[in-house]
């Protein structure tokens, strides 16, 4: 039984109004309810009508409306000008040309429809199905074993830590048994030697009292001791065993004590593919976020490098150089005996605070807070930028007196290993000029440098041959390009800041831009480095604030 809501949707409606339907136009093909007939028959008076009841209608084409004869029909198309046309076109604009019935051109086209839907339905839908399927199969298997070797890594991560672990706990332990060897000997010695003195002082104090005696008998049952005091127990000649290392190119490290050797190898990121490692940085840098907002108290503030995960040393345009944790609070400040202020600052693979002193052509380095000299650079030769490699060397940028030159050169403790000055045809590589450059060494043994006179980045192999410069113009920014502090990240892309349009350029390790950073408040940013977490530290030069800023992968990653 129907019900009235089955009654409402049964209900078929007048094209022109909402009464039901009962009338229908075969020409036009609408439907029509009795009061819209008249309406339908004037709005299109000149055009034939065939209005019959709704129960009585026939299925027929409906024919477009001329655009140029009003209330006529395009029953044909002009072949001639593959246009459809009226009657009146044909007898007139287009009399003589080659007209076809539509309906001839309807049904061939249907027929065309027809097949290829059979084939969309038969043949295409079912493949792309199939592929569809196949896809998204191939989607679950590559995420798990993308998953697998997430496992895989991290269970090779857990024998590596158990590998170094072994490795340093043998050395505590044999440290510890040679130690014990050693000092179980001195002890013993320590506790005889003692027993002696007190032994000889008691002695000692007999003696007086015989000497001071008359009594024959106390002198002459005297027993004579000093032979057996003479033979002093002999020292223990043991040698302590010293710890060697040796770092070849900062990814393999040798250990040596006593006969023990052990050896670690580092395998370098820098190999990995070029297009993975853009897809590894353009994600998180696009999320770079401001974890940090540190006051140091340094106007201006020119220099910054990392110590630990969360303290760096800073410094302006003063003669002090300060150890700065997180939370602002300054642990340490070291004072310079220099004449103006540190040209720039680094610290050492042991933790040691290095500088240069421009003005006395030094390079010098801060132990338990007194200064001492490590490099005395050529005359007339200025050294200001500083750069400690992971091979233990230290990179220099200097200038010439008259600042019409400039070169990196590479130190091995006092001696010059290689100097970076020219390229192949001769040419300078760095422009002259009153500022400095700023040294990078790149985990793939690059040297880059941010030269500010130049306004680019400029990169050279570990030959001394330039790879490429980047002046700043594919970052597309306002003002123009003015590079400062320069790092690279563990995955070898370079991050310089850029001073006067206050954000970081980043760039991947063949010169090729990625990004700016400029969303995170960077105003007039100088000084930058990179922490142990991969977190920048950026100093900015007015304010005398460090931003620390780390990236955070977007949501779903």
């Amino acid at each position: 039984m129907a019900t009235p809501t089955s009654w409402a949707q049964e209900v078929i409606t007048c094209d022109l109004c909402d009464n039901p339907t009962q009338q229908f136009c075969n020409n036009c093909q609408i439907k029509l309810c009795v009061d819209c007939v008249n309406k339908h028959i004037q709005k299109l008076k000149n055009l034939t009508h065939d209005i019959v009841p709704f129960k009585n209608k026939q299925i027929r084409l409906v024919f477009s409306e001329c655009k140029l004869h009003c209330n006529q029909k395009c029953e044909a198309h002009c072949r001639q000008c593959d246009v459809p046309v009226c009657m009146t076109c044909v007898l007139g604009p287009h009399k003589g040309h080659n007209a076809i019935e539509m309906l001839k051109i309807v049904k061939n086209r249907k027929e065309r429809i027809k097949k290829d839907t059979r084939e969309m339905e038969t043949v295409l839908i079912p493949k792309y199905r199939t592929k569809n399927a196949e896809t998204e199969s191939e989607i679950s298997e590559t995420t798990t074993r993308y998953e697998e070797l997430e496992k895989s890594t991290e269970k090779l991560r857990a024998v590596w830590h158990q590998e170094v672990d072994f490795i340093f706990n043998k050395l505590r332990s044999l440290i510890k048994l040679t130690k014990d060897n050693h000092v179980s000997p001195l002890k013993t010695n320590h506790s005889k030697l003692g027993s002696f003195i007190s032994d000889m002082i008691q002695t000692v104090e007999e003696n007086k009292g015989i000497i001071e005696s008359n009594n024959v008998s106390e002198v002459m049952n005297y027993k004579w001791k000093i032979m057996e005091y003479s033979n002093i127990p002999k020292d223990i000649q043991r040698k302590i065993p010293s710890l060697k290392t040796n770092t070849i190119h900062g990814k393999e490290l040798k250990i040596e004590i006593g006969k023990y050797k052990a050896k670690l190898s580092q395998i370098s990121p820098s190999n990995m593919n070029d297009d993975f490692s853009k897809l590894l940085l353009r994600e998180p840098l696009s999320n770079a976020i401001v974890v940090a907002t540190i006051p140091t108290g340094y106007k201006p503030l020119y220099r910054v490098t990392c110590v630990e995960k969360d303290e760096v040393w800073v410094s302006g345009k003063s003669k002090t150089i300060g150890r700065v944790q997180i939370g602002g609070i300054e642990k340490e400040i070291v004072t310079i005996p220099c004449l103006t202020w540190p040209s720039d600052i680094s610290v050492t693979r042991e933790g040691d605070l290095i500088y240069t002193d421009s003005y006395n052509r030094s390079v010098n380095i801060v132990r338990d807070g007194k200064t001492e000299t490590l490099i005395t650079t050529q005359q007339d030769w200025y050294p200001e930028g500083l750069c400690c490699t992971r091979s233990g060397d230290i990179l220099v940028s200097m200038s010439t007196t008259d600042f019409s030159h400039c070169k990196i050169v590479r130190y091995q403790g006092r001696k010059v290993q290689q100097e970076i000055e020219k390229n192949d045809d001769g040419k300078s590589i760095y422009r002259g000029g009153e500022n400095m450059l700023f040294v990078e060494e790149n985990n793939n043994g690059d040297i880059c440098a941010s030269d500010i006179n130049s306004k680019t980045v400029v990169v050279v192999d570990k030959s001394g041959k330039v790879q490429f410069q980047y002046d700043g113009t594919s970052a597309r920014r306002k003002e123009s390009f003015s590079p400062m502090q320069i790092v690279t990240d563990s995955m070898g892309q370079i991050i310089v800041a850029d001073y006067n349009n206050d954000c970081l350029h980043v760039l991947d390790q063949n010169g090729q831009f990625l990004l700016c950073v400029d969303n995170c408040g960077l105003d007039k940013p100088f000084g930058l480095s990179i922490d142990s977490v991969g977190r920048l530290w950026v100093g900015l030069a007015e304010s005398g604030e460090l931003k620390l800023v780390q990236f955070k992968a977007s949501a779903g990653k």
